[in-house]
C-alpha cells in the first residue's frame, strides 16, 4: 500500500530536464569573452556536476584557478546560461514529467528544492509552464544553504508532515535523509543511487504516478 505525502519535492537537474548541452555551449561562450586561461566543458563534464552547488561545481571544473578568477568566471558562465536558456525554445524536460504533474496536481502539491544559483528555478518554471504548479521553492542560490536544509525550510514554510523527494543522484539521497524524508530515485538522471538508500526507483517520471 502507498505510503500517503502531503507534499512532493522535485529536483531540477536529472529530473525534470537535461539543460547541459545547452549549458555547455553557454559556459564555454563564457570562457572565451572572460579572457580568463580555463579548461572548455562538455556536457557530460556537466552531467557528472550537476546537483552540486556551484561553487563545488566550479572547484571542481577549474581547481587551479585561483578563487577570486573562478568567481568572476563563474558569474559571466551564470550570465551567459540565463540568456541562452531564455532563448531555447527545444523542449529539454524528460518524457512525461510535465504531463504528470499536471495530472497529480489535482490530488498533490508540488515544491522545488536545488542546489543550484537564483534565479534558474524561475527559468525552468517559466520554460517548461510548471509555475502554476509549483507552490514554492528554495535554492543554494538564495539561501546559501544544503539541499538537506533547503528540503526542511520547505516543509516548515509549508507545513509539510510527509514530504516525498524526486532527485537523481546519491547526493539527493544523502540530503533526504539527513532531512528525514523518503527519496525517490529518478534512474533516468545523471546519477547513481545505492539500493539501500531509496525508498522508490522511477525508471520514467511518470511511475510517481503509480507510487503516490
Amino acid at each position: 500500500m502507498s505510503k500517503c505525502y502531503d507534499g512532493i519535492i522535485l529536483d531540477i537537474d536529472g529530473t525534470i530536464w537535461n539543460t547541459t548541452g545547452i549549458v555547455a555551449v553557454a559556459w564555454n561562450k563564457a570562457i572565451d569573452k572572460s579572457g580568463i586561461v580555463a579548461k572548455k566543458v562538455n556536457a557530460q563534464d556537466l552531467q557528472k556536476e550537476f546537483g552540486k552547488t556551484m561553487d563545488v561545481i566550479a572547484k571542481d571544473l577549474w581547481p587551479d584557478i585561483e578563487a577570486s578568477k573562478r568567481d568572476i568566471l563563474l558569474s559571466m558562465c551564470v550570465t551567459e546560461e540565463q540568456i541562452a536558456l531564455k532563448e531555447n525554445f527545444i523542449d529539454i524536460t524528460y518524457p512525461n514529467v510535465v504531463k504528470s504533474i499536471e495530472r497529480l496536481s489535482s490530488k498533490h502539491c508540488f515544491y522545488v528544492v536545488s542546489n543550484c544559483q537564483s534565479g534558474y528555478i524561475e527559468v525552468m518554471l517559466e520554460k517548461t509552464g510548471l509555475a502554476s504548479y509549483v507552490k514554492d521553492f528554495e535554492c543554494y542560490g538564495r539561501t546559501g544553504k544544503g539541499k538537506a536544509e533547503n528540503i526542511m525550510l520547505v516543509c516548515q514554510r509549508n507545513q509539510i508532515s510527509s514530504p516525498l523527494y524526486v532527485g537523481d543522484t546519491q547526493g539527493d539521497a544523502d540530503a533526504c535523509k539527513q532531512a528525514r524524508v523518503d527519496f525517490a530515485f529518478a534512474s533516468y538522471g545523471f546519477g547513481e543511487c545505492k539500493e539501500e538508500d531509496f525508498a522508490f526507483r522511477l525508471e520514467s517520471f511518470s511511475d510517481l504516478e503509480t507510487i503516490i
